[in-house]
């Protein structure tokens, strides 16, 4: 079975890839999984200046999900080229850098120094932070999110541009078009949703920040709602391939997304109970395939039949 995917030129060898802040800058799971069966992995945020992050307790589990508010802890800009740059020349798989930022400099400056990069195959833009001159999130306000993908497009011309999408929105429909006008050359949705949780003894919040982002099996059938949104009304017209992500577990998840509109994967909490998730969703991809039939992963691509289709769609995806 083919499970091939060309997203907007990148080219993978299955669909299947970590979720940021999930596996740290390189090497972190490789004792415990094949990184050469990942089609590719993400690293976790990188911001131009140093980040210790939030105070702890940073991470609670919840029923069927994950709450973290881990505030971008990462090591910076200068000590990611000088430390984990040497380590991501050596992975066995296409690496993505994920970068955030409080202001455009912080984006441009970052995403600029992955531009020469080899080693880097695309830069996956993280949104969901605050201007610090507004206050206004990135990833919220259609207008800034255009704004921010426009100019860091223009300093990383040879890298392709995922902006990944927040949940946190009236109409995701809105942000995913400000992001496509802005440059993004692919999307990758859904990002965490903010909640809290309360210890009922202690009457406080569990979290030291009070709210986190809410991630795992229990967002799953919201994102694949909006998965699905997002393809049919902006990403399929404007041929922008979607990196569906979200309570992913199982590879009959995966199949789910795939068919609502996603040409690849992202693993992110499941990889806290099984850092093997990812292969053993491309062995199920494979069978499924068989099962039913199909060569290509890449035909399965928004196969997803609504009541009015008048016809199987195509996607406009190699």
């Amino acid at each position: 079975m083919d499970l091939f995917v060309d997203l907007a030129g990148l080219k993978l060898a299955n669909p299947t890839m970590t979720c940021s802040g999930t596996c740290g800058y390189a090497f972190e799971y490789a004792d415990y999984t094949d990184l050469s069966k990942l089609g590719a992995f993400v690293t976790k945020s990188i911001t131009r200046e140093e980040r210790a992050g939030n105070e702890p307790a940073r991470i609670v589990e919840v029923r069927a999900g994950m709450l973290n508010a881990i505030g971008l802890a990462n090591v910076g800009l200068d000590r990611f080229l000088s430390e984990k740059v040497p380590l991501i020349k050596k992975m066995p798989c296409p690496v993505i850098v994920n970068v955030a930022g409080h202001s455009f400099d912080d984006y441009t400056e970052t995403c600029g120094a992955m531009n020469g990069l080899e080693c880097v195959a695309a830069v996956e833009l993280e949104v969901s932070c605050p201007n610090v001159k507004d206050g206004l999130t990135f990833g919220t306000h259609p207008g800034r999110l255009k704004e921010v993908t426009r100019e860091v497009k223009k300093v990383l011309p040879n890298k392709p541009l995922i902006v990944k999408l927040s949940p946190n929105v009236e109409d995701v429909t809105l942000t995913a078009r400000a992001a496509i006008d802005g440059g993004a050359q692919m999307l990758s949705l859904i990002n965490t949703f903010t909640a809290m949780s309360v210890d009922i003894w202690k009457k406080r919040p569990r979290l030291a920040n009070v709210t986190g982002g809410l991630s795992g099996p229990a967002i799953k059938p919201i994102a694949i709602h909006l998965v699905s949104r997002v393809y049919r009304n902006v990403a399929r017209s404007a041929g922008v391939p979607i990196i569906g992500m979200g309570g992913i577990q199982y590879w009959q998840d995966a199949v789910e997304f795939i068919l609502a509109g996603a040409s690849a994967i992202g693993i992110g909490t499941a990889l806290f109970v099984d850092p093997n998730t990812g292969v053993s969703i491309c062995e199920g991809l494979g069978k499924y395939m068989e099962k039913m039939k199909v060569e290509r992963i890449s035909d399965l691509v928004g196969a997803l039949q609504l009541p009015g289709d008048q016809a199987p769609p195509i996607t406009p995806y190699p």
